[in-house]
């Protein structure tokens, strides 16, 4: 019990001092980390070795695929390779369904970049989309937050499930595959939130470009395969390597399932998929190559110092017999895969960050699995799952998406509300009881 009040005392700190004092996360993170392993009693030295392991092991891990999915999202919106994306998608699904194309196009877009920079790029072509269907543009803006949140919580390389299958263990080629199929409910869920709920709040599209001048303006685009490349060639490679893990060993075990596991090597995958966005960038605008890819970097550093700390953190719970003392107590209950969804939205809903809420509940939930019974392959996947869901629930005021969603979308706060902070709702419930079927059938 002294341990969980130890835990609780240091989160109600973190919140506090992140939503209330607006301190950063990874400097509360990395001081309650030492503080908390102080509390319980171990060593300082200890303590300091196992900080700096925690965010060493965490950055070894998953450092360099964070720094190459955001210099892909910069370089993707640099070139115009996204709104290709968006007009490729509008010419699949049809003109007259506009709002299924940006919650299609958030959805994929929202697998390497993250949710917010994601809705800023591609929010011109969702005023345009809007103007040129006569949808109100609540209704667009709601599909593409929708379908860059889904991927954003629940599909690697984003940061915070990438972090999570680290802390969790877990194999990432499967995870990014559970994590593309779960995604999909819970992005119709906004899809259909969009057109039942948010239709009723009629807000002008007034675009500054339309379809037509943003294509003049970005001048001659990429073509489609060559735009969605950097994004999928990654997925699939990362995807193959975990299909040639198999026990099965469907690749053999020879050359075949060598050269597929050094180059389905997210590190490896991830890499490739930055010289392949390069390749995006047409010759009047390469002497701007280094200048977009060291923008890029500039933005994961934020990214990469929360991931770490957030590491740190788990290394340090991870020391506490936290498991022991669970183990009588939750086996009768069989919270499965609720207890780690629950944690993830009251840590959501207080501190406002995703990532944060998701690399935190990992840490807390990394010492539980065997409890939870969510040790096998699939069973840590649907843990980071179920963790995603519950870091979807909710955005509200104290989350910055929130505040880009309903500024670059012309919605007063109580539109936003109901648009924003309604939906994501939506989406995890639907999400964790998906996980929860899925875990009733699967494990």
């Amino acid at each position: 019990m002294f341990y969980f009040l130890i835990i609780l005392i240091a989160v109600i700190l973190m919140i506090v001092a992140i939503q209330k004092y607006d301190m950063h996360p990874f400097i509360v993170m990395t001081v309650i980390s030492i503080l908390v392993g102080l509390a319980c009693g171990i060593p300082p030295e200890k303590v300091i070795a196992t900080v700096k392991k925690g965010f060493g092991g965490i950055m070894g891990n998953i450092g360099i695929v964070i720094l190459c999915g955001t210099i892909i999202g910069t370089i993707l919106e640099k070139t115009g390779a996204a709104l290709t994306m968006a007009n490729t998608i509008l010419g699949l699904v049809g003109e007259k369904r506009s709002v299924l194309t940006m919650a299609i196009t958030g959805y994929v877009t929202g697998i390497p970049v993250f949710c917010d920079s994601g809705f800023v790029i591609l929010s011109p072509i969702s005023r345009a989309l809007a103007f040129r269907s006569k949808t109100s543009l609540a209704v667009m803006a709601t599909a593409l937050s929708g379908g860059l949140y889904a991927t954003h919580c629940l599909v690697p390389p984003t940061p915070g499930p990438i972090a999570m299958a680290g802390t969790l263990d877990a194999d990432l080629g499967l995870t990014i595959l559970v994590g593309l199929i779960i995604s999909i409910p819970a992005t119709l869920a906004a899809y259909i939130y969009a057109m039942k709920v948010s239709s009723k709040i009629d807000i002008p599209a007034n675009p500054e470009y339309t379809v037509e001048e943003l294509v003049e303006k970005y001048g001659h685009l990429p073509g489609a395969l060559h735009s969605f490349a950097p994004i999928l060639l990654p997925i699939i490679l990362i995807t193959l390597k975990s299909i040639g893990d198999f026990p099965s060993a469907p690749l053999g075990q020879g050359a075949v399932k060598a050269f597929f596991s050094f180059i389905g090597n997210p590190v490896v995958a991830l890499i490739l998929g930055v010289f392949i966005a390069m390749t995006l960038i047409p010759g009047s605008e390469k002497k701007n190559t280094l200048k977009w890819i060291t923008e890029g970097v500039s933005n994961s550093a934020a990214i990469l110092a929360i991931t770490g700390a957030g590491g740190s953190f788990g290394a340090i719970i991870q020391l506490l017999p936290i498991a022991e003392a669970l183990s009588n107590s939750l086996l009768g209950l069989g919270v499965g895969v609720f207890l780690p969804f629950l944690i993830a939205a009251l840590l959501k809903c207080a501190m406002g960050a995703s990532t944060v809420a998701m690399i935190t509940t990992s840490a807390m939930i990394a010492p539980m699995m065997g409890t939870l019974g969510l040790t096998s392959p699939l069973g840590r996947v649907l843990a980071i799952m179920a963790i995603g869901a519950g870091s979807m629930t909710v955005s509200h005021a104290n989350d910055s998406y929130f505040w880009v969603v309903s500024q670059f979308s012309d919605m007063t706060t109580s539109q936003a509300y109901k648009c924003q902070t309604g939906m994501t709702g939506v989406m995890g419930i639907t999400t964790i009881i998906v996980v929860y079927i899925v875990s009733m059938l699967a494990l």
